[in-house]
């Protein structure tokens, strides 16, 4: 059985975000560190009340964007290349 449960790395110990259900004690488990997903704005030259303006143009493309239609497009350079 797999049970997936996110979490925060702090001082050297994993809080979980909430309590594993039908999970005993010394279970053994196997932790993947994920990057934040944080875009440093400044660093791409654009500052927060940019980014805002930004994002609510973009807002109204985002239903579309996220349809499982769009995620032909991942991968777009290599599936042209295939044809």
């Amino acid at each position: 059985m797999l049970t997936a449960i996110q979490g925060i790395y702090r001082n050297g110990k994993i809080q979980l975000t909430e309590e594993p259900p039908d999970v005993r004690d010394d279970t053994p488990v196997i932790v993947t560190f994920l990057t934040s997903g944080k875009i440093d704005l400044a660093a791409r030259g654009i500052g927060e009340e940019q980014a805002a303006d930004l994002r609510a143009r973009l807002a109204t493309f985002a239903e579309d964007w996220n349809s499982p239609e769009m995620n032909i497009y991942d991968n777009y350079d290599a599936a042209k290349a295939n044809l």
